[in-house]
């Protein structure tokens, strides 16, 4: 019995001894083979390899192991990540994103008002532009300082000038103005009248036709008055100049209410009713003036496709001066939709492309239809949804991420297999060198 005893006793020692050197050399198997060595880097240039442990010798750092499981866990991740990404999808991290100036913003929906800045051109009002004009063959006796941009008053003299027809009409108005004194009769002043329109349409002012009347003498010359306060905008005077009737002397200007002219594309001008208050703004100067839109002319022009958006604007103190150029601000409501920055949209000349963040760091190129354009902003009809966020600066370098990614698709397939191979192998091989 007691023999018995003991043989069953040293029979279950040896199998217990068993069962634990089975556990231990599992055990060795997983140590050993997943958490195995495959090479040594330099922690600053990954790029260099050595097959035993040291220094490094560009930077005197010490050499960082590299793991069967790590290589094996890298290959899977990568081979995940690409199977998940669609066809030129990108996957930038964050760091890469700050130091090439990816900026990405949430697509909303907006209806609010927008700002639209255009470069106007100050015209003179055409309906305040006052022409003097030869009513009678002659020629210019003087001329005095009014050069072209002078600033002239009502009735202020420009020049003098001779024509024989004068003599006969101022006759015959000296002579009906000395019967009227007395008994006027309504016969007599209309014949005054009439010899002072036939005067008036030779060209002679008012000015002088009162002069007349008082001094009653035949004049030597006519006076070239103007018309109203204003600038002069052209003169083709000059002293003993010899004219025939229809010459045109001066052109002078009413710059107390001017035209701004301003390009417009055609999808912007519906926005533009009459009545649209703008503010115009004299650049380096500050000055902000008040403009109402007045029209939109039709005229298209043929080399920029733009129209001609003309505003009026008062001009009391003559700061607006014809062909200055100011900075035109209008107010126009926007579409209710969803608008983007002009920016974030990328023309291939087949397509329009806005690069969307689908998940945190990885951005896919996704096919817009944009509408009208507001500015800097442009709206979106279709491939778009409130909520997506899109890469609105730096996608030019997103692009090229992308294009790099998609031609060179294969070749990381490729690379990809020999990564995934190489650990398995080398996983394979670490479990054959910890069996018995």
């Amino acid at each position: 019995m007691r023999k018995a005893f003991y043989l069953l006793l040293l029979l279950a020692a040896m199998f217990l001894s068993y069962l634990f050197g089975q556990r231990h050399i599992s055990n060795q198997t997983n140590a050993g083979g997943v958490h195995r060595v495959l090479y040594w880097v330099d922690p600053m240039h990954p790029s260099y390899k050595s097959d035993k442990p040291g220094i490094a010798p560009d930077c005197g750092m010490q050499l960082e192991p590299v793991y069967a499981d790590a290589v094996e866990k890298e290959a899977m991740t990568t081979v995940g990540s690409m199977a998940r990404m669609t066809a030129g999808a990108v996957n930038i991290n964050t760091q890469r994103q700050q130091s090439f100036g990816i900026k990405v913003a949430t697509v909303k929906k907006s209806s609010a008002m927008h700002s639209l800045r255009l470069l106007g051109r100050v015209e003179a009002d055409e309906s305040r532009v006052y022409r003097i004009n030869a009513g009678v063959d002659g020629y210019i006796r003087e001329t005095y300082q009014d050069t072209v941009g002078s600033q002239v008053k009502k009735d202020q003299r420009l020049a003098t000038f001779y024509g024989p027809e004068f003599l006969t009409v101022a006759g015959g108005y000296i002579s009906a103005t000395e019967r009227m004194p007395g008994a006027i009769s309504q016969t007599a002043v209309r014949g005054s009248e009439n010899w002072a329109d036939r005067l008036r349409n030779l060209g002679m002012s008012d000015f002088q036709i009162n002069e007349l009347a008082e001094t009653r003498k035949l004049p030597e010359v006519v006076y070239m008055v103007s018309p109203v306060d204003g600038f002069v905008l052209a003169r083709n005077v000059s002293a003993g100049l010899k004219f025939d009737r229809g010459t045109e002397f001066y052109r002078i200007a009413d710059l107390k209410r001017v035209w701004i002219v301003a390009d417009v594309y055609e999808n912007d001008a519906e926005s533009f009713d009459p009545g649209t208050v703008a503010q115009v703004t004299l650049p380096g100067r500050g000055k902000v003036f008040p403009a109402v839109v007045s029209n939109v002319l039709p005229q298209v022009d043929p080399a920029t496709r733009t129209l001609k958006l003309r505003l009026e604007a008062d001009n009391p103190e003559y700061a607006l001066r014809p062909q200055m150029f100011v900075d035109v601000d209008l107010k126009t409501k926007m579409v209710s939709g969803i608008s983007i920055p002009q920016e974030a949209v990328l023309d291939s000349g087949m397509q329009k492309i806005v690069y969307v963040e689908t998940r945190e760091s990885v951005f896919e190129p996704r096919p817009v239809k944009i509408g009208e354009a507001y500015g800097n902003r442009v709206s979106v009809s279709s491939g778009l949804s409130e909520g997506d966020r899109i890469v609105t600066s730096g996608n030019f370098l997103v692009d090229s991420e992308s294009r790099l990614r998609s031609t060179a698709v294969v070749s990381s397939n490729g690379q990809l297999d020999e990564q995934q191979n190489m650990a398995s192998s080398a996983t394979h091989t670490s479990h054959a060198q910890a069996l018995p």
